[in-house]
């Protein structure tokens, strides 16, 4: 869209007719954004340069005219504008390539004459021209007063011009709630609110059904108690020239003294703490999400044609590895075995059921809820999984399609493998044990051990080890040893190594 694009402003819940648009408003933010988007750790385009924005959205959710302050931000007068704003960026980053719409994204902009001091680091700059000419403009998400607007809108239900809020009117949404903003999020940012709810705002917006709203609500539905019903949600509707929702942000329970399954995990292995209580418990609470994710959405056959559609998308992925990164290359033809182990299976007429899955699952996609003093090597307290938003990076319909579970259950046993890796020499017997404990507990709720199917099992596994090789390689190289360690493995062997 262009400049034209629908802007609105609203002081009050209930449905808002759309305002004129402000005037050259994106001409006037460009040369900041060029400058401040690209640093952000939710940028998707690094190592392309920006050539120019399309302003998709535009949204005065309080008058960047101002009004008074609460005391929290000291009297002062502040606006917010919510922005959706597609980077126009090459394919490639090199010097004459083709520019493509590039990837939209979810701006929530602060806009004041001075900044005070407490909200320096979120300066995105100062506006020369334009409607904001002489204002500051920083990252909204920072400042108290704004986040809590983005609250009470989803606790009124508010209809904004284009945004549209809703909600389980059977959570409370209490006001008054103190919100921080979490910063040690990358691919989107999440405020909490009083340790009583936290929203997670989508960076990267894409139309259709978002993984990490429906699969919550379809779980919450169901009753499953595994994963944080959603209280209440944000989505913009573009109009007829962009009819799909868009997602832009899910408010859930926050977990109150909860500890993330990576830390928990690595600090159990940095005192000499049996985990395997822990693992266990998991693979239970992985089984119960997926028997409800199944029970609750269609489920398909996967024969020959799709397995090998399958394995064509691994052994690619594989072939574009190896070119990128040569330590792999001695291993790619015994890697390829995985994956054509599993297309002749498939070719005898083997069949597996595909199903919607989490799509991304890792330690660090857990959370445990606190537990009594002497329950934990007994696995008491409860797991609960999060993130269901799948790899961002992929397209939304590859997120959404139904996969056989072993892609999750590949995912946890790779993450296990990741944390052995945390101590000098690694703790191999550590995830080996984790390992066995995880498929132990899923077979406990499924019926069905993850390791009875070793060949799928395994070329599910060497596919994440393949793409962990690539990431850490651009990343972290610090880190490579730790996939490479597998591929070593999985080159070699028939099956994963889980017990």
């Amino acid at each position: 869209m262009s400049e034209a694009a629908t802007h609105s402003t609203a002081t009050s819940p209930g449905p808002q007719p759309a305002a004129p648009p402000m005037p050259g408003l994106l001409t006037s933010l460009e040369p900041l954004l060029r400058e401040w988007l690209p640093r952000q750790r939710w940028f998707a385009g690094k190592g392309r340069p920006v050539a120019g924005f399309g302003l998709v959205a535009a949204t005065e959710l309080l008058p960047v005219g101002g009004r008074p302050d609460d005391s929290r931000s000291g009297g002062a007068k502040a606006g917010l504008l919510h922005l959706l704003v597609r980077a126009h960026q090459p394919l490639v980053p090199s010097q004459g390539a083709p520019v493509q719409p590039g990837d939209c994204y979810q701006l929530l902009l602060g806009v004041r004459e001075t900044l005070p001091p407490r909200l320096a680091p979120a300066l995105i700059g100062h506006v020369t021209d334009g409607p904001l000419a002489g204002r500051t403009v920083y990252e909204a998400l920072h400042d108290p007063r704004l986040a809590d607007v983005l609250l009470e809108a989803l606790r009124t239900q508010a209809r904004i011009g284009d945004l549209r809020c809703a909600r389980d009117t059977r959570l409370a949404l209490p006001e008054g709630l103190v919100p921080r903003l979490v910063t040690s999020e990358q691919s989107n940012s999440s405020v909490v609110y009083g340790d009583t709810f936290i929203l997670k705002l989508f960076r990267r917006v894409v139309p259709g059904a978002n993984p990490d709203l429906e699969l919550p609500l379809t779980l919450s539905r169901a009753r499953c108690p595994r994963v944080p019903a959603p209280a209440a949600w944000m989505t913009a509707d573009l109009g007829p020239s962009d009819p799909e929702t868009h997602v832009l942000g899910v408010l859930q329970p926050y977990l109150k003294g909860a500890a993330d399954g990576w830390e928990l995990a690595l600090s159990m292995l940095a005192k000499g703490e049996d985990f395997t209580g822990e693992a266990r418990a998991l693979g239970r609470a992985t089984a119960e999400v997926h028997a409800a994710l199944a029970e609750a959405l269609p489920t398909v056959t996967l024969g020959r044609p799709q397995v090998e559609s399958l394995v064509d998308g691994m052994t690619e992925r594989l072939e574009a590895a190896a070119q990128a990164v040569p330590a792999l290359r001695p291993y790619a033809s015994g890697l390829r075995t995985a994956f054509d182990a599993l297309a002749d299976l498939a070719a005898e007429g083997h069949t597996w059921t595909a199903q919607r899955i989490h799509g991304d699952l890792h330690l660090g996609q857990c959370l445990r809820s606190p537990v009594e003093a002497g329950a934990r090597h007994s696995g008491g307290g409860e797991w609960s999984l999060i993130d269901f938003e799948g790899e961002p990076s992929k397209p939304l319909a590859e997120r959404r399609m139904p996969q056989p579970v072993a892609r999750d259950v590949a995912g946890m046993l790779r993450s296990f493998d990741y944390a052995a890796h945390s101590l000098r020499p690694p703790a191999a017997d550590w995830a080996s044990a984790c390992r066995a404990a995880y498929c132990s507990g899923y077979a406990d709720v499924s019926g069905a051990d993850p390791r009875t199917d070793p060949v799928l099992l395994r070329a599910y596994e060497t596919d994440k080890a393949v793409y962990e090789v690539v990431y850490e390689a651009r990343h972290r190289p610090d880190w490579l040893s730790v996939p490479m360690a597998a591929i070593h493995r999985l080159a070699t062997d028939t099956g994963p190594a889980t017990t």
